[in-house]
């Protein structure tokens, strides 16, 4: 996934990219890496907005359609986790062999066939084991958009432009929470399977998109990366022109650690509230389904915001303290959530929640570039990634066999802001990156 060189393209940064095989690819003068957040934030739309978080929305009417229980509930979300963990593992076998665009492609397309079928299930056990290879395509095109789209930004513009991919999921969830009830509305009991059946087909015009848009990287089409300086040299004494590029420090086994913590710590803890906020406010609060529907949709909006704010926020204050905000507002969100403080603490751990909802992956896959460079970070993001899907593996899970003991969900939201309090220490911890010595040609 390395870039192999730089081509005859403009050379601070290129406002037209060519063919491999010649002919103008834009000839406009924005940067085709634009293009790239653009293709990536459909891909995010549909792989885990409309694949993951419209979830929430369709759970509560398929689980009464289907008979399921909280525990049963919890373990289909397991289930699409535990095969986005399958999907992390296997992800730079793919990307090494097929190349990202070419996994990309082909992971939003097991998501648009899986959603499709899930749609015509008639029990617990198929749709556990579709969605199990839902999480599977969302894997396969979630890790390596991370890694793509990081190589087609600077370290100072990467968080922002990842963030801005990323809010694709808020368009998804916005999309959903309008879209269910309606559906609910209009087809009774069978409303859940005609909205599988629009989410899987809207994927698959998706998949094409993604596979029409996405370049592996700037030097494919003779570009460099966008907010690119001048192409670095060695800074070392006595290093001359044909020396080897200057590279910091490794930061080695125990940082791949560090920041795998951290995301497991997010996945333990984001996608049990994405998973049951909804069924919370329809089973435990009282609240019609429309409501709890626009509810949804606000977290949505909120999350168009999230992965722009704090992300470029981190690319100003640092990642370090880019995580410790976004772990500090998580914290407050389940918090409130497990309150019984009335409507006003629901409705502002809401806007909490979406707020920050997605600044943890956008900070996260600027953090793994800016510590290891474009060259490692298929491998390591991939790495650290493992962590958060066995997070998000476990989360739901756990949660739903708690709240069928306690009758509620209020213990699970309030263990999850523990667990966030925790990751806010430990971002505390971690140390920044050692910034390359170059000096321009």
């Amino acid at each position: 996934m390395g870039n192999r060189g730089i081509g005859q393209g403009d050379r601070r940064g290129g406002s037209v990219a060519r063919r491999p095989g010649g002919g103008a690819l834009n000839d406009s003068k924005v940067h085709y890496g634009w293009v790239i957040v653009l293709a990536g934030m459909l891909t995010l739309f549909a792989c885990l907005g409309l694949a993951r978080f419209a979830f929430g929305m369709l759970l509560p009417s398929m689980g009464k359609s289907l008979h399921l229980e909280y525990d049963r509930m919890g373990f289909i979300g397991t289930g699409n986790f535990a095969g986005y963990l399958a999907a992390v593992a296997m992800a730079p076998w793919f990307m090494r062999r097929f190349g990202g665009r070419a996994t990309i492609t082909a992971g939003l397309g097991l998501v648009a066939a899986c959603m499709l079928l899930i749609g015509s299930s008639r029990d617990f056990l198929p749709v556990l084991l579709l969605y199990a290879m839902t999480g599977i395509g969302s894997g396969l095109a979630n890790v390596p958009m991370m890694v793509v789209v990081a190589h087609w930004f600077s370290r100072s513009r990467r968080g922002g432009a990842t963030g801005i991919m990323l809010s694709g999921n808020g368009f998804a969830i916005i999309f959903a929470g309008f879209l269910v009830p309606f559906l609910n509305r209009s087809f009774g009991p069978d409303g859940w399977r005609a909205g599988w059946h629009i989410l899987g087909a809207l994927s698959i015009l998706v998949a094409v998109a993604a596979g029409l848009l996405l370049r592996n990287s700037p030097a494919e089409v003779g570009l460099r990366p966008v907010g690119e300086g001048p192409i670095p040299v060695p800074v070392s004494p006595g290093a001359g022109p044909g020396a080897a590029a200057f590279r910091p420090e490794d930061p080695g086994r125990g940082t791949i650690a560090h920041l795998g913590i951290l995301y497991f710590l997010f996945g333990l803890t984001y996608m049990v509230y994405g998973t049951f906020i909804v069924t919370t406010m329809v089973a435990e609060k009282g609240m019609a389904e429309a409501l709890a529907g626009r509810f949804w949709a606000f977290v949505g909006f909120f999350g168009l915001f999230s992965g722009p704010v704090f992300g470029g926020l981190s690319d100003r204050i640092g990642r370090k303290r880019g995580f410790m905000a976004v772990f500090a507002v998580h914290t407050v969100a389940y918090g409130l959530a497990a309150s019984r403080l009335g409507s006003w603490a629901l409705y502002l751990s809401v806007f909490l929640y979406g707020i920050s909802a997605w600044s943890i992956p956008t900070i996260m896959g600027a953090t793994v570039v800016d510590f290891f460079g474009p060259e490692r970070a298929a491998a390591v993001f991939s790495a650290v990634t493992f962590f958060f899907a066995a997070g998000q593996t476990l989360g739901p899970g756990l949660a739903g066999i708690i709240a069928k003991s306690a009758g509620g969900f209020s213990t699970s939201y309030l263990l999850s802001a523990t667990a966030t309090g925790i990751a806010v220490l430990l971002a505390f911890l971690l140390k920044p990156p050692r910034e390359e010595g170059t000096v321009p040609l």
